[in-house]
């Protein structure tokens, strides 16, 4: 069972502007530069009504239908996880690729079997994910599948027009 070693909280001050230093990447067309691992996503702030951006680590791409998984490091407490509940049609650029899509939250299933086949491809970055979420886990299957319940995970599929 993940173990919580401390109250995690979006970051603020130095550690922000620091979070936030890959958008310029994006903004200066490096995109390509991240080969798929992360994703801009361009969302409406829900108070302003104004675009707003973020950089998030893909967990998968399904490549069949054109869907980006992410999982919220801080939860529902992310302000864009607030701002596409209100406002789910967003953007997101990939690589060079420029795709409007529209942002869904997963199922606790769901979100379970993203989770894991992330930590399959990935079994060490599965061990650092948890502690920027301020869980601790062992990176047994058992472990794994609680962080993912205790997660939230959202799909970007392809708008369709």
């Amino acid at each position: 069972m993940p173990t919580k070693i401390r109250d995690v909280r979006p970051p603020s001050g130095l550690a922000r502007l620091f979070y936030r230093l890959p958008i310029w990447l994006f903004r200066l067309h490096l995109g390509w530069l991240a080969m798929g691992r992360f994703l801009l996503l361009t969302h409406i702030g829900r108070k302003s009504g104004l675009p707003r951006q973020v950089v998030l680590e893909v967990l998968q791409h399904d490549t069949t239908s054109d869907t980006y998984y992410v999982l919220a490091g801080w939860g529902t407490q992310s302000d864009w996880v607030k701002n596409i509940e209100k406002t789910p049609q967003v953007t997101i650029h990939v690589g060079l690729r420029q795709l409007s899509v529209l942002a869904q939250h997963l199922s606790a299933d769901e979100a379970e079997a993203k989770v894991l086949d992330y930590a399959r491809r990935n079994p060490l970055l599965i061990r650092v994910l948890p502690r920027l979420m301020g869980y601790r886990i062992d990176g047994s299957e058992e472990d794994v599948r609680a962080l993912a319940h205790m997660s939230t995970v959202i799909a970007f599929e392809p708008a369709h027009s």
